[in-house]
């Protein structure tokens, strides 16, 4: 049984930040030079992304609701 349910968006929105965390980590330690501008759009687009992607979820959790409880629990 899960403890909690499993939210994409936020999973989306790790992953990026975590990318841009290993961009960073990589510069620190003399691997490449990275410029300060590209954490912006890496971190826009993956926030962008997760928003989109918990709307989506949300939706599907509505409708998968919705429809279960016209079945037959009578929720």
């Amino acid at each position: 049984m899960l403890r909690h349910e499993f939210q994409p968006g936020k999973l989306v929105a790790g992953l990026f930040l975590t990318a841009a965390g290993a961009v960073y980590a990589g510069d620190a330690t003399g691997r490449w030079h990275t410029p300060w501008f590209v954490i912006v759009p890496l971190v826009t687009a993956g926030l962008c992304l997760a928003g989109i992607t918990a709307a989506v979820a949300r939706g599907i959790r509505r409708r998968h609701r919705a429809e279960s409880g016209r079945g037959g629990a009578g929720v």
